[in-house]
């Protein structure tokens, strides 16, 4: 008679919207596929001991901390305008258009007479992140009325509100609506973040931390590729000078008499010019490879 064995399980909450393609790509290429139907709250993720939820990333740090999801990846801005009691586990590098920072920012019509925050006393302010616009405001001891936007905020200004607070990777959203930045009220990342209960569970926490590993080797492996190459031994101090590595390149001997193989690691916009450096300098049999993940 077969036994049936209760699988250990995680319930992961990934996020729905701007951040879901970009996160469901670096997941796969931590070893981790996510499928989603198009209507579907619950991604298929080729790991049995992975349940997953898709949700908005706004509501990811609450579910979080209450209990509902063991973990999740969110932005630290919603984890601010929650003020959620989580575990940060890792940062993870990646947004929608690429893999720096977002910003929320204050911006004004191009035309506006408001220059500095001292200028936002007793004006409105429009914005999705109602408590982290107080919290920026109060800090700065700016009074202003601050209310909740559905969306199109960027074309409240200037016949609705005075000013908006919104999100921006590149500002040229921005500039296209005739909208000015004057200050920078938060810099945030995407975060891997655990319930603190969740945490304190050896297996789990052990599961989490697996995820957190490959996906920042993920992230490491961006842009990367893998250089391999022959030479004579006695071209091989000029060519380990040309390539840059991640430590130092990699170099083995080969059956074939004073011959070696040399690999490292290099940016991957460096190498159409360092490739002809290489063959001028002897270098043959030149491969270049793309790299999955790189675990310090």
């Amino acid at each position: 008679m077969k036994q049936n064995l209760q699988i250990k399980k995680i319930v992961l909450g990934l996020p729905k919207g701007s951040l879901q393609e970009p996160t469901f790509s670096m997941m796969g290429k931590a070893g981790f596929n996510v499928r989603s139907g198009e209507r579907s709250y619950t991604p298929y993720i080729d790991d049995p001991s992975i349940e997953a939820r898709l949700i908005r990333a706004q509501e990811i740090s609450r579910y979080v901390e209450l209990g509902t999801l063991d973990a999740g990846i969110t932005g630290y801005d919603w984890i601010v305008e929650n003020n959620s009691d989580v575990f940060e586990v890792a940062e993870l590098l990646y947004a929608k258009q690429g893999f720096r920072p977002v910003r929320w920012v204050v911006a004004v019509p191009e035309k506006s007479k408001i220059k500095t925050l001292k200028d936002l006393n007793r004006k409105r302010i429009a914005t999705e992140a109602v408590g982290l616009t107080k919290q920026f405001l109060k800090k700065n001891k700016i009074k202003a009325d601050v209310e909740f936007s559905w969306g199109a905020t960027e074309a409240k200004a200037p016949e609705l509100v005075d000013a908006i607070v919104e999100l921006t990777e590149t500002g040229s959203s921005l500039r296209a609506n005739n909208l000015r930045i004057i200050e920078t009220v938060l810099e945030s990342s995407t975060r891997l973040i655990a319930n603190k209960e969740t945490w304190k569970s050896p297996w789990k926490r052990a599961k989490i931390e697996q995820l957190a590993m490959l996906m920042k080797g993920a992230l490491a492996a961006e842009n990367k590729v893998l250089l391999k190459m022959n030479a004579r031994a006695g071209k091989v101090s000029i060519i380990t000078g040309i390539l840059p590595s991640l430590h130092a390149p990699t170099v083995s001997a080969l059956n074939s008499n004073g011959w070696v193989a040399v690999e490292s690691v290099v940016d991957e916009k460096i190498v159409r010019e360092i490739i002809p450096q290489l063959k001028k300098a002897g270098a043959e049999g030149i491969i270049e490879l793309p790299l999955n993940k790189i675990i310090p």
